[in-house]
Formats: C-alpha cells, structure tokens, sequence
C-alpha cells in the first residue's frame, strides 16, 4: 500500500540510466564547446602553442613577463622569435620622467636570444641624456639584427642631441650595417651626420624607402642627394626646411629612378625673430612636381606671425598644410591664391578675426581640397556654409570646434549643423570642447 506523495517506480534501473545519460550529454557538451566537463578543471598549461602566443600579443611586456612563469609550455611560447619581431624599448629616468622603463635584465636577454628576431623597432626615450646613451650601447649591441624599420623617438629635447656625435654614429653603424634590410628609419632630432648616411645607403639602398630626418644639423645637401643617388627604392623623405635649397630640389628632379611619393618639410622655429628663411623659387618646385607628378608636399609650419613673409608669396605645389601656431588673415589669403594643389588645411589659430573670405577663396582656388581643421579661429556661420557648399561632397574630412563658428542672422548653430550635413551627403556636427 503506497503512503501519500509517494512516487511508483517501475524497474530500479531506470533512475541510474537516467543519470548516466545526463553525464553523458555533459560530456558530449564540454567536448563540443570547448568547456571543462563537470567535475574536471581546466588545464591551461596544455593550450596550443598558436593560442597562447595570440594571447602574449595582447599583454603589456611586464605581463607578459609575468605570464611566462606560469609554466614550462608559456615560458616556451615567451621565447618564440614571433613574439619579438616587434619592439619598443623604454629607457627614461625614473626621476625626471612618466615613462616606465624597460627592465635591463629584459634588455639583456632580448639581446642574447633575440637579437636576430627584431624587425621592428623602435626607441621611446626621456628628455636626458643618460637615457638616449643608453638607447646607442643597446644599438651598439645589435649585431645580429635583421632589423626593418627603425624609429628613434624622444619625448623631450634634447636627449639624442646631447649625445656625442661619435657615440650615436658608431651605434647607427652597427644597426646600418649588420641589417641589410632596412626599409623604413626615422632617427629626427638627433646627430645623424653625412659619413653615416653613406654607410647607411651602402647597405640597405635596395631595401630603403622611408626616411625620417628633420632637425639633424650634422646632415648637408650631399648626404641627402648621396641617399637619393643610391636608394632607387626611396618614396619618403622628411627634413628641415634649412636644408631644403633650390639647388637640392633641382638635383632631386635630375635624379631619373628617384620616383618621390611623400616629401615632408619641417619648418620650426625655436627663436623667435632669430631665424631667417630663405624663399625657394617657383621654377624649382615646378621641376619636381614635373619629375614626379603624384609626389605630395607635406609642410609643418611651427613658426611666429611675423616670421611667416617669404613663403607663399608665389604659385608652389605644396598639398598638405599643417600650422602648429597661430597665422594670420594674409597669410591664409596667399595660400589661397597660390596652393592650387592642396589636399589638407589644417589651422591650429589665427585670431579673432573671421576667416569668411579666406575660406571662400581657398574653396573657389584650390580644387583638390578634401580636409580642412579649424583650431582657435572665427568663421561666421554664413561663411562656414558657403565654403562647405564650394567644396560640397569631396571634403572627406571636416574638423571644426564649435566655438570657431559664430552665428549670424543667417543661421544659428543648430540651422549649420542641418545644412552642412545637406551639402556633405552625410550627418555632421562641431566638434566639441572636452570638459575635463
């Protein structure tokens, strides 16, 4: 007689077949899903070589250090020479910089075990001089490197420019010599000189194709034309424009394989009133774009107003413009009358003048115009959108703070924002101010 709540079951086998088959399914789900069965725990130390290497791309160098010694299978993938074909070097003193510097027992055994893995490199160092030495004895170290790309980059003057001249020309030496391959190098702001150009394009002129030079004092006309002579591969070239004469230009379109894609022309001012900059001629710009038509010209301009009177006073081919300081009205106006191929404006300030009729005449004149950046400057809101309906569809780029735009009878700030969506094609609004 059964008591009440009391469940039947028919044949004793039937709960355990019940449970078995759900320890099955459970099985049969971890199997399928890649999780641990119930009961069992992960083992992380049987991942596959290729997931535990994707995952070490992912951390940071102390990280990945860290995780290294988790055990003998990561400590194997720690070591494997895709890890290290790229690499940043941190040198700075704790003292007097934020950057967190490389550990040198890691430098150390980078350099004794993958040396010859490096291939993209670069140097991120503090403002002091004991930092940059640092960066040439490890370069100096780099005889079994098969390097592509080499950047050198200083977050503060002068750090490199301290250095002797002998010290970092005979760590470049190393690097340019033992690699053979190197493609893209950007060593700015330091003491390169014309002797190490020369064994740097003895070795790697078949592979050389960007290089990055402006501000290294120690490098004349020659050493840039002994480059251009010898790297027939060369499609980038950055320098200061004190070193930028006609006479370079003119050997530049001389040169039958140089085929120049970007040339880019720092021009900074660190005196103000103190540097004279002189006027490049019209006819020499005009033989290197006719020697390579699709070269663009790419200006920094980091210069005072008053500095500003030698250039633009006739037709040159520049395409890119970017002004650090503030410029004036004028000098906005002559780019417009003569910079028929430009592509970017980019105008950190200018004052608390509208630029209505600058704009207007850059978009009426300059054709090829797709990017424009307005920083601490006043353009009225009817100015702004007759530019815009100028230029119409083919600003690709618009970067405008809205504190730039001034409102008018015409149109109020929220009016601009439908109407130069309207003629763009596409939805656009000012940037705005960050408030932190």
């Amino acid at each position: 007689m059964k008591r009440a709540g009391q469940r039947v079951v028919l044949g004793t086998e039937a709960p355990q077949t019940s449970q078995t088959s759900k320890k099955q399914k459970t099985s049969l789900y971890g199997s399928v899903f890649g999780e641990p069965a119930l009961g069992t725990s992960m083992d992380w130390g049987s991942l596959p070589h290729h997931v535990i290497l994707r995952v070490f791309q992912f951390l940071t160098l102390v990280d990945r250090a860290r995780a290294s010694s988790v055990c003998r299978r990561w400590n194997e993938v720690f070591h494997i020479p895709d890890l290290w074909r790229r690499f940043e070097f941190e040198l700075s003193q704790p003292a007097t910089s934020y950057l967190k510097s490389t550990h040198p027992d890691l430098i150390q055994q980078i350099i004794k075990r993958h040396a010859d893995h490096l291939q993209y490199v670069s140097f991120k160092v503090d403002s002091s001089t004991e930092s940059a030495e640092a960066a040439c004895d490890i370069l100096s170290q780099l005889v079994n490197c098969s390097i592509k790309t080499l950047g050198l980059i200083s977050t503060a003057k002068p750090s490199f420019m301290n250095v002797s001249k002998a010290h970092f020309a005979s760590a470049l030496t190393v690097v340019f010599v033992n690699s053979k391959s190197l493609s893209s190098i950007k060593i700015d702001d330091t003491p390169l000189d014309d002797p190490s150009l020369k064994v740097l394009v003895a070795n790697n002129s078949d592979t050389l194709k960007l290089l990055k030079m402006s501000s290294c004092p120690h490098v004349s006309p020659a050493g840039i034309l002994c480059v251009a002579d010898q790297c027939h591969g060369l499609k980038e070239l950055a320098l200061n424009y004190y070193i930028l004469s006609d006479e370079l230009l003119l050997a530049l379109s001389s040169e039958k394989h140089v085929d120049l894609e970007h040339l880019r022309i720092d021009v900074v001012s660190e005196n103000p009133g103190q540097a004279e900059f002189h006027t490049i001629k019209k006819q020499s710009w005009d033989a290197l774009v006719k020697h390579s038509p699709k070269v663009n010209i790419v200006m920094y301009f980091f210069l005072y107003e008053d500095e500003f009177d030698v250039f633009f006073r006739e037709e040159t081919p520049v395409t890119h413009l970017y002004f650090g300081r503030a410029v004036s009205k004028a000098m906005l106006g002559r780019i417009g009358m003569n910079c028929p191929r430009l592509i970017e404006l980019v105008v950190c300030a200018n004052g608390l003048q509208p630029l209505d009729d600058e704009l207007i005449q850059i978009a009426e004149r300059c054709k090829n115009l797709t990017a424009m950046g307005l920083g601490e400057c006043e353009v009225t809101c009817r100015g702004f959108i007759e530019f815009v309906k100028m230029c119409g569809g083919r600003l690709t780029q618009l970067s405008i703070m809205e504190e730039v735009l001034i409102p008018d009878s015409d149109y109020s700030l929220d009016q601009l924002h439908l109407e130069v969506s309207k003629h763009l094609g596409r939805m656009w609004f000012p940037d705005m101010m960050p408030t932190w």
